[in-house]
């Protein structure tokens, strides 16, 4: 008897100590952190190394207007808003939108970007750039792509280095335009003279650019990237565009200073002849790497998971997480090397909802420990997730009566 008992409370502990038992069984609790953010969108959240928690988003009260808002975590409480920058030539994108990072050495100093115009088309704007301390004004905002070209460059992901860089990844246009004369007078817009291709710097706390790479010469036009700190440097997650036009998720990595080849991730094999605007996320621990994204690969639409507990060199079967009608728009975090959790847009048929889900290496896919009423349309935007402490922060945008407001929430296992 003494024998059965003593092992059960060796699978107990070793169930404990993988973070499957406390994970998944526990009850799950959801608080709303107050804040005033009326008439604003795109919400972006950033949790530092010191754990202070970030919250960035754009006010938008007209047409012709934004400023990149900034809020601080403090005992619980957003503080008052900051304004970083603000414009009235911005190009303001439901999904293409601005974020804070912290410095890893100097975690008090603060890099932001937000997209501005910087010609007559449409579609030609930069990637600008501010860096400050927290209580400090924003520096002049400098450009980290150096092509001079009047294109599109955006879908940034900013990613602090253990060397006191900022690491930054973002998609680039500059082979899109159309090569004609007529065509650079008359700033025209097109993919037809390139593909979008997937490029990469460091930038230090001065603005000064080091490391400047192109990762991918082709990639999908307007998708999501993310990036994370692998066991040996910055990894990037997208979605790659082929010649046949498959639109699956890719992951480069950077060893000893040099990227690798990019993998594919999934190998969904979807064929769509345009940019469904839904890229992946991704979240790192040591050696364990998650990434979640969406795919409608034949016609069958679903949020998946996957792990990779070597860094990166090999990955597991795919998880799908959805149940009903997937609208994707994912975020991820992992809550310790085996357990993360997922969120993502879901519709019924009637109503779109957001939801956040319980997942782990073995495959196992928890009960749903979040969820809340949203909105098919763009204007719902991307929710955020971020770990910060014991617990997780939340950021969507709320969309009532065509206005919206943002909206942050905290998510935690009962005690």
């Amino acid at each position: 008897m003494r024998s059965l008992i003593f092992i059960f409370f060796i699978l107990l502990l070793t169930a404990c100590q993988s973070g499957q038992v406390d994970f998944f069984a526990a009850e799950w609790k959801a608080e709303e952190i107050p804040l005033d953010s009326e008439q604003s969108l795109t919400p972006n959240l950033f949790v530092g190394v010191d754990g202070q928690a970030y919250l960035s988003y754009l006010h938008h009260p007209n047409d012709s207007f934004a400023s990149l808002q900034l809020r601080i975590l403090e005992e619980g409480a957003w503080g008052a808003a900051q304004t970083i920058a603000s414009g009235e030539d911005w190009f303001v994108n439901w999904a293409d939108f601005p974020s804070v990072a912290a410095f890893r050495q100097k975690p008090t100093k603060l890099a932001a970007h937000w997209l501005q115009k910087r010609a007559a088309g449409t579609y030609d704007y930069d990637v600008r750039v501010s860096i400050a301390s927290a209580d400090k004004e924003w520096s002049p905002s400098f450009v980290p792509h150096r092509d001079s070209v009047a294109a599109e460059h955006g879908f940034v992901s900013l990613l602090p280095l253990p060397n006191g860089r900022m690491f930054a990844s973002w998609l680039d246009g500059r082979f899109t335009k159309v090569r004609t004369s007529e065509a650079e007078s008359s700033h025209q817009h097109g993919h037809g003279g390139g593909a979008m291709t997937l490029r990469a710097a460091e930038f230090d706390e001065n603005g000064q650019l080091f490391a400047e790479a192109e990762i991918d010469h082709r990639v999908c036009d307007c998708c999501q990237t993310d990036a994370a700190l692998g066991p040996e440097g910055p990894v990037v997650v997208y979605r790659d565009r082929s010649e046949e036009e498959i639109r699956d998720i890719y992951l480069a990595r950077r060893v000893g200073g040099v990227w690798q080849i990019p993998q594919k991730i999934g190998k969904d094999n979807w064929t769509i002849n345009g940019c469904p605007v839904n890229g992946p996320a991704i979240a790192t621990l040591h050696n364990t790497l998650a990434v979640a994204w969406f795919t409608m690969a034949n016609d069958t639409p679903r949020v998946q998971v996957v792990f990779s507990e070597d860094g990166g060199g090999s990955f597991g079967v795919p998880i799908r997480l959805d149940q009903q009608e997937a609208i994707g728009r994912v975020d991820i975090v992992l809550a310790d090397e085996r357990n993360a959790l997922v969120s993502f847009l879901e519709d019924d048929g009637q109503n779109t909802r957001i939801k956040v889900v319980p997942v782990n290496t073995a495959g196992e896919r928890g009960e749903t420990v979040f969820e809340h009423p949203s909105d098919f349309s763009r204007r719902s935007g991307f929710p955020i997730l971020e770990k910060q402490e014991n617990g997780f922060l939340m950021a969507f945008t709320v969309v009532d009566e065509g206005n919206t407001r943002v909206k942050t929430m905290r998510i935690s296992q009962e005690n």
